[in-house]
Protein backbone atom coordinates (compact mmCIF):
# COMPACT_ATOMS: atom_id res chain seq x y z
CA UNK A 1 0.00 0.00 0.00
CA UNK A 2 2.68 2.52 1.14
CA UNK A 3 5.07 1.76 -1.75
CA UNK A 4 1.56 2.18 -4.27
CA UNK A 5 0.58 5.22 -3.01
CA UNK A 6 4.40 6.72 -3.25
CA UNK A 7 4.34 5.48 -6.74
CA UNK A 8 1.66 7.45 -7.35
CA UNK A 9 2.63 10.32 -5.77
CA UNK A 10 6.09 10.60 -7.65
CA UNK A 11 4.16 10.08 -11.19
CA UNK A 12 2.00 12.88 -10.88
CA UNK A 13 4.72 15.16 -9.28
CA UNK A 14 6.85 14.90 -12.17
CA UNK A 15 4.12 15.39 -14.54
CA UNK A 16 4.41 19.67 -14.54
CA UNK A 17 7.26 19.59 -15.85
CA UNK A 18 6.40 17.01 -18.67
CA UNK A 19 3.37 18.95 -19.22
CA UNK A 20 4.67 22.51 -19.78
CA UNK A 21 7.19 23.51 -22.19
CA UNK A 22 8.49 26.85 -20.38
CA UNK A 23 7.86 25.91 -16.26
CA UNK A 24 6.36 29.06 -14.86
CA UNK A 25 8.87 30.03 -12.20
CA UNK A 26 10.36 32.98 -11.73
CA UNK A 27 13.63 32.60 -12.48
CA UNK A 28 13.31 30.10 -15.05
CA UNK A 29 12.42 31.88 -18.28
CA UNK A 30 15.94 33.91 -17.41
CA UNK A 31 17.63 30.77 -16.67
CA UNK A 32 16.53 29.79 -20.37
CA UNK A 33 17.87 33.30 -22.24
CA UNK A 34 21.02 32.47 -21.13
CA UNK A 35 20.91 28.73 -22.20
CA UNK A 36 20.11 29.92 -25.61
CA UNK A 37 22.98 32.73 -26.03
CA UNK A 38 25.94 29.57 -24.70
CA UNK A 39 24.26 27.16 -26.84
CA UNK A 40 24.56 29.47 -30.26
CA UNK A 41 28.25 30.97 -28.54
CA UNK A 42 30.38 30.63 -31.47
CA UNK A 43 27.63 30.34 -34.04
CA UNK A 44 26.06 32.30 -36.71
CA UNK A 45 23.33 33.06 -34.87
CA UNK A 46 25.13 34.00 -31.39
CA UNK A 47 23.76 37.25 -29.79
CA UNK A 48 25.75 40.48 -30.91
CA UNK A 49 25.12 42.02 -27.99
CA UNK A 50 26.49 39.23 -25.12
CA UNK A 51 29.56 37.50 -24.51
CA UNK A 52 30.71 34.50 -22.65
CA UNK A 53 33.46 34.89 -20.55
CA UNK A 54 34.45 31.32 -18.36
CA UNK A 55 36.53 31.05 -15.04
CA UNK A 56 36.28 28.87 -11.80
CA UNK A 57 32.92 30.05 -10.80
CA UNK A 58 30.14 28.00 -8.47
CA UNK A 59 26.55 27.68 -9.37
CA UNK A 60 27.68 26.45 -13.26
CA UNK A 61 25.24 23.17 -13.01
CA UNK A 62 23.18 23.91 -15.59
CA UNK A 63 25.18 26.79 -17.79
CA UNK A 64 27.50 23.57 -18.39
CA UNK A 65 25.29 20.71 -19.17
CA UNK A 66 22.29 22.22 -20.74
CA UNK A 67 24.49 23.17 -24.02
CA UNK A 68 25.82 19.86 -23.93
CA UNK A 69 22.11 18.26 -23.80
CA UNK A 70 21.26 20.80 -26.77
CA UNK A 71 23.37 19.01 -29.13
CA UNK A 72 20.53 16.34 -28.81
CA UNK A 73 17.62 18.07 -28.69
CA UNK A 74 16.18 21.50 -28.39
CA UNK A 75 17.34 24.34 -26.04
CA UNK A 76 14.07 24.64 -24.45
CA UNK A 77 13.75 20.86 -24.42
CA UNK A 78 17.44 20.33 -22.80
CA UNK A 79 16.76 22.96 -20.28
CA UNK A 80 13.21 21.10 -18.92
CA UNK A 81 15.38 17.84 -18.89
CA UNK A 82 17.69 19.62 -16.57
CA UNK A 83 15.24 20.40 -14.83
CA UNK A 84 13.63 17.10 -14.43
CA UNK A 85 17.07 15.35 -13.73
CA UNK A 86 17.21 18.33 -10.70
CA UNK A 87 13.94 16.58 -9.05
CA UNK A 88 15.13 12.92 -10.02
CA UNK A 89 18.16 13.76 -8.03
CA UNK A 90 16.53 15.03 -5.16
CA UNK A 91 13.71 12.30 -4.59
CA UNK A 92 16.51 9.34 -5.25
CA UNK A 93 19.18 11.15 -3.49
CA UNK A 94 16.76 11.22 -0.26
CA UNK A 95 15.98 7.98 -1.22
CA UNK A 96 19.65 6.79 -0.76
CA UNK A 97 20.51 8.63 2.04
CA UNK A 98 17.74 7.09 4.43
CA UNK A 99 18.67 3.57 2.46
CA UNK A 100 22.46 3.78 3.73
CA UNK A 101 21.52 4.81 6.97
CA UNK A 102 18.70 2.69 8.01
CA UNK A 103 18.64 -0.56 5.37
CA UNK A 104 15.39 0.38 4.08
CA UNK A 105 12.99 3.38 2.90
CA UNK A 106 10.82 4.76 4.86
CA UNK A 107 9.89 8.83 5.32
CA UNK A 108 12.66 10.49 2.50
CA UNK A 109 10.73 9.87 -0.69
CA UNK A 110 7.67 11.49 1.00
CA UNK A 111 9.03 14.38 2.20
CA UNK A 112 11.15 14.39 -0.80
CA UNK A 113 8.01 15.19 -3.32
CA UNK A 114 6.08 16.64 -0.65
CA UNK A 115 9.25 19.53 -0.57
CA UNK A 116 9.44 19.25 -4.77
CA UNK A 117 7.41 21.88 -5.50
CA UNK A 118 8.23 24.13 -1.97
CA UNK A 119 9.07 28.18 -2.74
CA UNK A 120 13.32 28.26 -3.67
CA UNK A 121 12.19 24.94 -6.12
CA UNK A 122 9.32 26.74 -7.36
CA UNK A 123 10.68 30.36 -7.94
CA UNK A 124 13.29 28.66 -10.45
CA UNK A 125 16.59 28.40 -8.44
CA UNK A 126 17.32 25.52 -10.82
CA UNK A 127 20.89 25.25 -10.42
CA UNK A 128 20.48 24.95 -6.44
CA UNK A 129 18.00 22.59 -6.86
CA UNK A 130 20.54 20.54 -8.85
CA UNK A 131 23.25 21.20 -6.47
CA UNK A 132 21.16 19.87 -3.61
CA UNK A 133 20.24 16.76 -5.49
CA UNK A 134 23.85 15.92 -5.70
CA UNK A 135 24.62 16.84 -2.08
CA UNK A 136 22.17 14.34 -0.77
CA UNK A 137 24.03 11.99 -3.21
CA UNK A 138 27.46 12.88 -1.80
CA UNK A 139 26.29 12.78 1.85
CA UNK A 140 24.80 9.02 1.00
CA UNK A 141 28.16 7.97 -0.27
CA UNK A 142 30.08 9.65 2.47
CA UNK A 143 28.23 7.71 5.64
CA UNK A 144 28.63 4.32 3.37
CA UNK A 145 31.84 4.74 3.35
CA UNK A 146 32.32 6.38 7.14
CA UNK A 147 33.51 3.41 8.46
CA UNK A 148 35.48 2.07 5.71
CA UNK A 149 39.25 3.00 4.30
CA UNK A 150 39.84 6.30 4.91
CA UNK A 151 41.50 7.05 1.51
CA UNK A 152 38.21 6.00 -0.65
CA UNK A 153 36.53 8.06 1.81
CA UNK A 154 38.77 11.30 1.39
CA UNK A 155 38.41 10.20 -2.55
CA UNK A 156 35.11 10.34 -2.88
CA UNK A 157 34.61 13.48 -0.89
CA UNK A 158 37.05 15.48 -3.01
CA UNK A 159 35.23 14.24 -6.21
CA UNK A 160 32.09 15.71 -4.60
CA UNK A 161 33.00 18.70 -3.20
CA UNK A 162 34.07 19.38 -6.80
CA UNK A 163 31.40 18.41 -8.46
CA UNK A 164 29.42 20.45 -5.78
CA UNK A 165 31.55 23.96 -5.99
CA UNK A 166 30.66 23.53 -10.12
CA UNK A 167 26.92 22.68 -9.34
CA UNK A 168 25.95 25.30 -6.61
CA UNK A 169 28.15 26.63 -3.94
CA UNK A 170 25.27 26.74 -1.45
CA UNK A 171 24.83 23.30 -1.76
CA UNK A 172 28.55 22.63 -0.97
CA UNK A 173 27.63 24.54 1.92
CA UNK A 174 24.80 22.17 2.75
CA UNK A 175 27.05 19.12 1.87
CA UNK A 176 29.95 20.08 4.29
CA UNK A 177 27.28 21.44 7.34
CA UNK A 178 25.72 18.01 7.16
CA UNK A 179 28.94 15.88 7.01
CA UNK A 180 30.44 18.07 9.21
CA UNK A 181 27.35 17.85 12.13
CA UNK A 182 27.89 14.31 11.52
CA UNK A 183 31.32 13.69 12.00
CA UNK A 184 30.75 15.92 15.33
CA UNK A 185 27.86 13.68 16.63
CA UNK A 186 30.47 10.40 15.81
CA UNK A 187 33.32 12.55 17.57
CA UNK A 188 30.77 12.59 20.88
CA UNK A 189 29.21 9.21 20.96
CA UNK A 190 32.55 7.37 20.20
CA UNK A 191 34.54 9.55 22.39
CA UNK A 192 37.38 10.02 19.75
CA UNK A 193 40.80 11.51 20.37
CA UNK A 194 41.18 15.30 19.67
CA UNK A 195 44.12 14.93 17.26
CA UNK A 196 41.82 11.83 15.51
CA UNK A 197 38.74 14.08 15.07
CA UNK A 198 41.20 16.55 13.97
CA UNK A 199 42.31 14.56 11.35
CA UNK A 200 38.49 13.79 10.45
CA UNK A 201 37.13 17.37 9.99
CA UNK A 202 40.73 18.68 8.98
CA UNK A 203 40.62 16.01 5.91
CA UNK A 204 36.77 16.87 5.01
CA UNK A 205 37.02 20.63 4.99
CA UNK A 206 40.67 20.44 3.11
CA UNK A 207 39.36 20.11 -0.72
CA UNK A 208 36.93 22.60 -0.01
CA UNK A 209 39.57 25.05 1.40
CA UNK A 210 41.71 24.03 -1.60
CA UNK A 211 39.24 25.21 -4.44
CA UNK A 212 38.37 28.02 -2.54
CA UNK A 213 42.09 29.16 -2.81
CA UNK A 214 42.87 27.98 -6.17
CA UNK A 215 39.23 30.34 -7.37
CA UNK A 216 41.11 33.22 -5.23
CA UNK A 217 44.53 32.78 -7.21
CA UNK A 218 42.71 32.81 -10.43
CA UNK A 219 40.90 36.09 -9.69
CA UNK A 220 38.29 33.79 -9.28
CA UNK A 221 34.37 35.08 -7.05
CA UNK A 222 31.56 34.00 -5.67
CA UNK A 223 29.25 36.43 -7.13
CA UNK A 224 28.77 40.09 -6.23
CA UNK A 225 29.86 41.70 -2.39
CA UNK A 226 26.64 42.18 -0.30
CA UNK A 227 25.17 41.01 3.15
CA UNK A 228 21.50 41.52 3.83
CA UNK A 229 20.00 39.83 7.29
CA UNK A 230 16.36 40.49 6.89
CA UNK A 231 15.46 39.42 10.20
CA UNK A 232 12.19 39.98 10.07
CA UNK A 233 11.62 37.54 7.52
CA UNK A 234 12.85 34.18 9.43
CA UNK A 235 9.40 33.49 11.35
CA UNK A 236 7.67 33.84 8.48
CA UNK A 237 9.27 31.59 6.07
CA UNK A 238 8.49 28.09 7.86
CA UNK A 239 4.50 28.92 6.99
CA UNK A 240 5.87 30.29 3.55
CA UNK A 241 7.85 27.70 2.61
CA UNK A 242 5.77 24.41 1.26
CA UNK A 243 3.91 26.61 -1.58
CA UNK A 244 6.01 29.71 -3.97
CA UNK A 245 2.34 30.51 -5.23
CA UNK A 246 -0.35 30.93 -2.59
CA UNK A 247 0.25 31.79 0.91
CA UNK A 248 -2.79 30.49 2.28
CA UNK A 249 -2.09 27.35 1.14
CA UNK A 250 1.35 27.23 2.07
CA UNK A 251 0.73 28.17 5.27
CA UNK A 252 -1.94 25.46 5.64
CA UNK A 253 0.03 22.59 4.19
CA UNK A 254 3.23 24.20 6.41
CA UNK A 255 0.96 23.79 9.66
CA UNK A 256 -0.41 20.87 9.11
CA UNK A 257 2.88 19.25 8.39
CA UNK A 258 4.16 20.74 11.71
CA UNK A 259 1.35 19.87 13.99
CA UNK A 260 1.54 16.20 12.57
CA UNK A 261 5.22 15.95 13.27
CA UNK A 262 5.05 17.75 16.84
CA UNK A 263 2.02 15.16 17.69
CA UNK A 264 3.74 11.95 16.27
CA UNK A 265 7.02 13.20 18.51
CA UNK A 266 4.70 13.67 21.58
CA UNK A 267 2.99 10.37 21.36
CA UNK A 268 6.39 8.24 20.82
CA UNK A 269 6.12 7.61 17.37
CA UNK A 270 8.81 9.44 16.19
CA UNK A 271 11.96 9.82 16.83
CA UNK A 272 15.04 11.20 15.93
CA UNK A 273 18.54 9.13 16.62
CA UNK A 274 21.62 11.20 18.45
CA UNK A 275 23.15 12.28 15.02
CA UNK A 276 19.66 13.64 13.70
CA UNK A 277 19.44 15.40 16.91
CA UNK A 278 22.93 16.98 15.99
CA UNK A 279 21.95 17.65 12.56
CA UNK A 280 18.73 19.32 13.18
CA UNK A 281 20.01 21.74 16.12
CA UNK A 282 23.13 22.37 13.80
CA UNK A 283 20.62 22.96 11.05
CA UNK A 284 18.34 25.17 12.92
CA UNK A 285 21.19 27.63 14.06
CA UNK A 286 22.45 27.60 10.56
CA UNK A 287 19.09 29.19 9.78
CA UNK A 288 19.21 31.45 12.37
CA UNK A 289 22.57 33.17 11.81
CA UNK A 290 23.10 33.00 8.33
CA UNK A 291 22.54 35.85 6.52
CA UNK A 292 19.04 36.40 4.05
CA UNK A 293 21.64 37.58 1.16
CA UNK A 294 25.48 36.30 1.00
CA UNK A 295 27.98 36.94 -1.42
CA UNK A 296 25.13 38.20 -3.74
CA UNK A 297 23.09 35.21 -3.55
CA UNK A 298 19.19 35.63 -1.83
CA UNK A 299 17.21 34.10 0.21
CA UNK A 300 20.10 31.69 1.38
CA UNK A 301 18.44 31.05 5.07
CA UNK A 302 15.18 30.16 3.09
CA UNK A 303 17.21 27.37 1.53
CA UNK A 304 18.27 25.72 4.34
CA UNK A 305 14.66 24.64 5.58
CA UNK A 306 14.35 22.19 2.56
CA UNK A 307 17.69 20.90 2.96
CA UNK A 308 16.64 19.71 6.67
CA UNK A 309 13.37 18.53 5.19
CA UNK A 310 15.44 16.21 2.63
CA UNK A 311 17.96 14.98 5.34
CA UNK A 312 16.67 14.86 8.40
CA UNK A 313 14.42 11.80 7.58
CA UNK A 314 17.37 9.58 7.16
CA UNK A 315 17.89 10.22 11.03
CA UNK A 316 14.18 9.49 12.33
CA UNK A 317 12.96 6.74 12.99
CA UNK A 318 8.82 6.95 12.45
CA UNK A 319 7.03 3.64 14.30
CA UNK A 320 2.83 3.48 13.67
CA UNK A 321 1.46 1.55 16.09
CA UNK A 322 -1.95 0.11 14.00
CA UNK A 323 -3.10 0.59 10.21
CA UNK A 324 -5.08 3.28 11.48
CA UNK A 325 -2.17 5.22 11.79
CA UNK A 326 -0.22 4.33 8.96
CA UNK A 327 -3.60 4.75 6.39
CA UNK A 328 -3.73 8.01 8.40
CA UNK A 329 -0.37 9.60 8.06
CA UNK A 330 -0.24 8.33 4.08
CA UNK A 331 -3.66 10.47 4.05
CA UNK A 332 -1.88 13.36 5.61
CA UNK A 333 1.47 13.41 3.29
CA UNK A 334 -0.71 12.77 -0.05
CA UNK A 335 -3.15 15.49 0.99
CA UNK A 336 -0.24 18.10 2.11
CA UNK A 337 1.90 16.78 -1.48
CA UNK A 338 -1.68 16.46 -3.71
CA UNK A 339 -2.85 20.32 -2.22
CA UNK A 340 0.35 21.48 -3.48
CA UNK A 341 0.81 20.18 -6.89
CA UNK A 342 -2.78 21.42 -8.04
CA UNK A 343 -1.60 25.02 -6.96
CA UNK A 344 1.47 24.22 -9.32
CA UNK A 345 -1.01 22.54 -11.99
CA UNK A 346 -3.11 25.79 -11.63
CA UNK A 347 -0.56 28.09 -12.48
CA UNK A 348 1.88 26.44 -14.55
CA UNK A 349 -0.80 24.78 -17.18
CA UNK A 350 -2.49 28.59 -18.24
CA UNK A 351 0.83 30.12 -18.37
CA UNK A 352 1.66 28.23 -21.49
CA UNK A 353 -0.59 30.58 -23.45
CA UNK A 354 1.02 33.50 -21.99
CA UNK A 355 4.39 32.48 -22.79
CA UNK A 356 3.33 31.44 -26.06
CA UNK A 357 1.73 34.84 -26.52
CA UNK A 358 4.75 37.22 -25.46
CA UNK A 359 6.90 34.18 -27.99
CA UNK A 360 4.53 35.25 -30.74
CA UNK A 361 5.26 38.93 -29.98
CA UNK A 362 9.20 38.88 -30.63
CA UNK A 363 8.53 38.97 -34.01
CA UNK A 364 7.03 42.38 -34.25
CA UNK A 365 10.69 43.24 -32.87
CA UNK A 366 13.26 44.37 -34.99
CA UNK A 367 16.23 41.99 -35.07
CA UNK A 368 19.02 43.23 -32.56
CA UNK A 369 17.05 45.68 -30.71
CA UNK A 370 17.57 46.65 -27.13
CA UNK A 371 14.34 45.73 -24.81
CA UNK A 372 13.62 47.24 -21.93
CA UNK A 373 11.28 45.64 -19.28
CA UNK A 374 8.42 47.70 -16.69
CA UNK A 375 6.03 46.45 -15.35
CA UNK A 376 2.97 47.98 -13.47
CA UNK A 377 2.51 45.21 -10.85
CA UNK A 378 3.90 46.16 -7.13
CA UNK A 379 3.34 42.83 -5.75
CA UNK A 380 4.78 44.16 -1.71
CA UNK A 381 7.54 42.03 0.23
CA UNK A 382 8.16 38.64 -0.92
CA UNK A 383 6.81 36.66 1.59
CA UNK A 384 3.27 38.06 1.13
CA UNK A 385 3.49 38.54 -3.09
CA UNK A 386 1.11 37.88 -5.13
CA UNK A 387 3.76 35.28 -6.67
CA UNK A 388 1.06 34.39 -9.42
CA UNK A 389 2.29 37.05 -11.32
CA UNK A 390 5.89 36.70 -10.73
CA UNK A 391 6.66 33.78 -13.74
CA UNK A 392 6.01 36.61 -16.01
CA UNK A 393 8.60 38.92 -14.59
CA UNK A 394 11.76 37.42 -16.69
CA UNK A 395 10.02 36.07 -19.79
CA UNK A 396 10.74 39.26 -22.04
CA UNK A 397 14.41 37.94 -21.62
CA UNK A 398 13.64 35.19 -24.18
CA UNK A 399 13.96 38.22 -26.47
CA UNK A 400 17.39 37.49 -26.46
CA UNK A 401 17.49 34.34 -28.45
CA UNK A 402 14.18 34.67 -30.80
CA UNK A 403 14.82 38.96 -31.77
CA UNK A 404 19.10 38.17 -30.94
CA UNK A 405 17.98 41.74 -29.06
CA UNK A 406 19.56 43.07 -25.42
CA UNK A 407 17.60 42.96 -22.48
CA UNK A 408 19.34 44.73 -19.44
CA UNK A 409 17.95 42.26 -16.40
CA UNK A 410 19.04 39.40 -18.01
CA UNK A 411 21.25 37.39 -15.62
CA UNK A 412 24.58 38.27 -15.64
CA UNK A 413 26.54 38.56 -12.27
CA UNK A 414 30.35 38.14 -12.07
CA UNK A 415 30.69 34.61 -10.27
CA UNK A 416 27.15 33.40 -11.16
CA UNK A 417 26.63 33.29 -15.03
CA UNK A 418 29.75 33.20 -17.62
CA UNK A 419 27.51 35.65 -19.80
CA UNK A 420 28.60 39.10 -20.35
CA UNK A 421 26.86 42.23 -21.62
CA UNK A 422 28.82 43.63 -24.52
CA UNK A 423 31.33 46.61 -24.26
CA UNK A 424 28.54 48.59 -26.06
CA UNK A 425 25.46 48.31 -23.61
CA UNK A 426 27.48 47.27 -20.51
CA UNK A 427 26.50 50.74 -19.33
CA UNK A 428 22.53 50.38 -19.79
CA UNK A 429 22.87 46.44 -18.37
CA UNK A 430 21.92 45.29 -14.21
CA UNK A 431 23.74 41.98 -13.60
CA UNK A 432 20.56 41.11 -11.52
CA UNK A 433 17.08 42.26 -11.11
CA UNK A 434 13.30 42.94 -12.59
CA UNK A 435 11.55 44.92 -14.26
CA UNK A 436 11.51 49.15 -13.74
CA UNK A 437 8.26 50.38 -12.57
CA UNK A 438 6.41 51.81 -14.82
CA UNK A 439 5.76 55.11 -12.71
CA UNK A 440 9.87 55.58 -12.39
CA UNK A 441 9.77 55.23 -16.63
CA UNK A 442 7.24 57.80 -16.90
CA UNK A 443 8.70 60.14 -14.64
CA UNK A 444 11.97 60.13 -16.32
CA UNK A 445 10.66 60.71 -19.52
CA UNK A 446 8.61 63.94 -18.71
CA UNK A 447 11.68 65.46 -16.77
CA UNK A 448 10.49 64.67 -13.26
CA UNK A 449 13.23 61.85 -12.73
CA UNK A 450 14.06 61.37 -8.83
CA UNK A 451 17.51 61.86 -7.89
CA UNK A 452 17.90 57.77 -7.03
CA UNK A 453 17.05 56.23 -10.52
CA UNK A 454 18.85 53.98 -11.17
CA UNK A 455 21.73 55.33 -14.03
CA UNK A 456 20.82 52.41 -16.38
CA UNK A 457 17.21 53.89 -16.79
CA UNK A 458 17.88 57.83 -16.65
CA UNK A 459 17.98 58.10 -20.93
CA UNK A 460 15.82 54.98 -21.78
CA UNK A 461 14.16 56.88 -24.30
CA UNK A 462 16.86 57.17 -26.14
CA UNK A 463 19.10 54.08 -25.10
CA UNK A 464 16.61 51.60 -25.83
CA UNK A 465 13.77 50.46 -28.98
CA UNK A 466 11.07 49.04 -27.41
CA UNK A 467 9.46 48.61 -23.93
CA UNK A 468 7.31 45.39 -22.45
CA UNK A 469 4.98 47.00 -19.74
CA UNK A 470 4.48 43.69 -17.80
CA UNK A 471 0.67 43.92 -15.60
CA UNK A 472 -3.15 44.45 -16.56
CA UNK A 473 -3.23 46.38 -19.85
CA UNK A 474 -3.90 50.09 -19.32
CA UNK A 475 -3.93 53.29 -21.34
CA UNK A 476 -1.02 54.07 -23.05
CA UNK A 477 1.17 56.49 -20.44
CA UNK A 478 3.47 57.93 -22.85
CA UNK A 479 1.52 58.18 -26.16
CA UNK A 480 4.04 60.76 -27.92
CA UNK A 481 6.91 58.69 -27.12
CA UNK A 482 5.11 55.17 -27.17
CA UNK A 483 3.66 53.14 -29.66
CA UNK A 484 1.69 49.88 -28.87
CA UNK A 485 2.47 47.28 -31.05
CA UNK A 486 1.09 43.61 -28.69
CA UNK A 487 -1.12 43.44 -26.51
CA UNK A 488 -1.75 40.27 -23.92
CA UNK A 489 -3.86 40.08 -20.84
CA UNK A 490 -0.58 40.25 -18.99
CA UNK A 491 1.68 42.56 -21.21
CA UNK A 492 1.81 45.68 -23.54
CA UNK A 493 4.42 46.03 -26.30
CA UNK A 494 5.89 49.24 -27.05
CA UNK A 495 8.37 50.71 -30.15
CA UNK A 496 10.14 53.69 -28.68
CA UNK A 497 9.67 56.63 -30.89
CA UNK A 498 13.52 58.04 -30.80
CA UNK A 499 13.24 62.33 -30.79
CA UNK A 500 15.25 63.32 -33.47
Amino acid sequence: MTVAVFVMLAAVSFAPVLLTPIPAMVDYPNHLARMYILSQNGTPDANPHYEVAWALYPNLGMDLLVPQLARLTSVENATRLFLLLSQLLIVAGALLLEWVRKGRVHLAGFAALAFLYCLPFSWGFVNFEFGLGLALWGIAVYLMLADGPWPLRFLANLVFVAALYVAHFFSLGIYGATLGLFELSRIRQERVAYPVAAARLGALALPALALLAIMHLTAGTIGSEGTSWFLQFKPVWPLRIMNGYNLTIAAATGLALMISLLFAARRGVLRLEPAGIWLAIGLALLYLIIPSKLFGTSFVDLRVIPAAALILPAFCSLSLPSRAWRMAALAAISGITLLNLAVVLAVWLPYRADYAAIIASFQKIDRGSRVLVGSTVDNGDPPFADLTTYPMYYAPTLAVHYANAFVPNLFTETGKQPVRPGEAVRSIAIPYGGPVPSGLLAAIATGESPADAPQYVRTWYRDFDYLYVLGSPAANPLPDLLEALETSHRFVLYRIRHKS
